[in-house]
């Protein structure tokens, strides 16, 4: 299955959620459509257009959400107040203004795992999961990613994250970007903002393009990617270790799609199988030929066959 066509929102909102916080939302396709949120990746991602395109505009009425300090939501790349609780307080909170009783989630990578927290702490007000590139938040899955792991995969790729990290802090790179991250020089702040992001966007697909890259290179885009998904690591997401596995259970009557990249380096497989495990339930769909990124031919084909067989239900 295609993506959808490109569509615009026909309702763009700011909303103060706490004394330092305004959220950017946007709803677009059917205003009287079955309602899903789409939560995305990072964190400190943002949203996209092509986030739109996952659902059938005439069928759904889709809220896309730009989390704290991230897109269009200010302040940029701010760090107080942004924690996993907060944003699950967002999206109940956008709920409720926008009179929605219960909805489906979307969400991949850190998305799914925004997405699991928000279904287990509300399991009464969501109809449905729809999660890709599962990431649970466990120490080993961090480490995987930015201490050793996927650098025996990509170890040119590595050689250019770990750059900036002066040769005496390479024990904890995690610690290390925080600290530049979170320092005052502002050009170092940039340089390593860069190089985290990039790291993320070139292990990202089975086949990297640059296009890709460009993107994950981008001053504002690479600036809050980085900040904010270091500061969530650092604080293991603020989440118990293997806390979302032990609340499966909260779930387990939830209609779900996992949908996972066999050659995932960024999630990999062995989390949405986990997860699988503790949710026999959902149904688990592995691409033979995909990495973590949405934007893959058979992740796109998965992911929408999957919002067109949840359409039709109330």
């Amino acid at each position: 299955m295609p993506l959808y066509p490109d569509i615009e929102p026909y309702n763009e909102e700011f909303l103060k959620v706490s004394e330092i916080h305004t959220i950017y939302f946007e709803e677009c396709g059917n205003p009287t459509g079955k309602p899903v949120v789409f939560i995305h990746g990072g964190p400190g991602g943002g949203i996209s257009p092509g986030a739109r395109q996952y659902f059938n505009p005439e069928k759904y009425r889709i809220i896309l959400v730009d989390q704290r300090g991230c897109g269009k939501s200010t302040p940029f790349a701010e760090l107080r107040e942004n924690t996993t609780s907060d944003l699950i307080n967002d999206f109940e909170t956008i709920r409720k203004k926008i009179k929605i009783d219960k909805w489906m989630i979307f969400g991949g990578s850190w998305g799914s795992t925004l997405g699991l927290a928000y279904a287990q702490a509300y399991p009464e007000v969501v109809t449905e999961l729809v999660l890709r590139g599962i990431f649970l938040g466990r120490r080993k899955e961090i480490a995987w990613l930015y201490q050793h792991g996927a650098s025996e995969v990509f170890p040119d790729m590595w050689e250019h994250y770990i750059a900036p990290i002066p040769q005496e802090l390479r024990g904890d790179f995690l610690a290390a970007y925080h600290k530049l991250l979170t320092g005052d020089n502002e050009e170092l702040k940039k340089k390593a903002a860069k190089a985290w992001s990039i790291w993320e966007g070139s292990t990202s697909k089975l086949y990297i393009d640059d296009e890709s890259i460009e993107r994950f290179a981008g001053e504002d885009f690479s600036l809050a990617f980085a900040r904010i998904e270091n500061h969530f690591f650092i604080n293991q997401l603020f989440l118990e270790e293997a806390q979302l596995l032990k609340n499966a259970h909260k779930i387990r009557n939830i209609p779900g799609v996992i949908v996972q990249g066999r050659y995932d380096m960024v999630c990999p497989t062995a989390s949405a199988w986990d997860l699988h495990k503790v949710w026999p339930e959902a149904e688990l769909e592995i691409i033979r030929d995909a990495g973590h990124s949405a934007t893959e031919p058979g992740i796109i084909d998965a992911l929408v066959r999957a919002t067109d067989n949840f359409a039709n239900n109330i």
